[in-house]
């Protein structure tokens, strides 16, 4: 039986080209799944780059989850060069400012509407300088600035200067990522549902995992975030506890550029070997 579009990935190689002013943004329409025998799940791991609780469990786990790294954080390089070596795949958790919530949840150096173009720009360069390795690139809350064509443009821009796939952590309805990525025919997809928040139990995450789980079974792919941070330790244990649902669904677990056409490596099943 075919399965459904509604939730499949939507990779973005069209043949348009790019005009900042156009169009107002707009959702980007859903494309058909790649074909693949095996579904498959990917699980972004947001925050890591401070001292959040569950980072030195993902990062000795073998859970091959996409680790996705806040730039300018006490510990954001030697993470990035210790996830590299252990086989993981990284992003750039790029903090943008949010319609609500305070500024100390942004961290250093984040993108904010105050900035100018120019600024916006050394900021992505200097991000991807501070997370050594990373193949893609999502934000860390930014619901004001998705809606900010010119900025998303800019960072965008940047992103495909270095390589980068682009993953809409879903933050605001109204992002432009999705269109502008569609545009500049940057690889991109959108999360389809997070995994934890602030203070989620263990059996919650467990369930939530298991959705998607089943989403990927439905759908042929899916992608969830999950965060390090005060309940980091239960998000690991909760994904832990759900592998064999994995296995009974054969639902395969892979990075996340692996759901888009990229020239990053992908071959999952030797992708989480130690670097020697």
């Amino acid at each position: 039986m075919t399965k459904s579009k509604f939730f499949s990935i939507r990779i973005l190689y069209l043949t348009v080209a790019l005009s900042l002013f156009i169009s107002p943004c707009s959702e980007v329409s859903a494309y058909s799944k790649m074909e693949n025998t095996e579904s498959k799940a990917a699980i972004i791991i947001d925050d890591f780059g401070g001292i959040g609780k569950g980072t030195d469990e993902f990062l000795k786990g073998s859970l091959p989850i996409t680790v996705a790294i806040m730039p300018f954080m006490e510990n954001s390089t030697a993470i990035a060069e210790e996830a590299h070596e252990q086989g993981f795949e990284i992003m750039i958790h790029m903090p943008m400012e949010p319609k609500k919530g305070k500024r100390s949840w942004l961290g250093p150096q984040p993108i904010t509407s105050d900035l100018s173009l120019e600024e916006v720009r050394f900021r992505v360069e200097q991000a991807i300088e501070n997370v050594p390795h990373a193949k893609g690139l999502n934000q860390h809350m930014g619901s004001k600035i998705v809606e900010n064509k010119s900025m998303i443009y800019t960072i965008l821009k940047v992103a495909k200067e270095h390589d980068l796939y682009v993953i809409d952590s879903g933050t605001n309805p109204a992002s432009c990522i999705g269109t502008l990525a569609e545009k500049m025919k940057i690889p991109y997809a959108e999360r389809h549902l997070f995994l934890d928040d602030t203070h989620s139990s263990q059996d919650y995450v467990y369930n939530m995992t298991r959705r998607l789980v089943d989403l990927a079974d439905e759908n042929g792919q899916a992608i969830g975030i999950g965060h390090v941070g005060i309940k980091g330790v239960e998000t690991y244990k909760a994904i832990e506890r759900a592998e064999a649902y994995f296995r009974e669904k054969d639902v395969e677990l892979v990075p996340a550029s692996y759901l888009l056409e990229t020239d990053i490596d992908q071959d999952p099943v030797h992708f989480w070997e130690q670097i020697e």
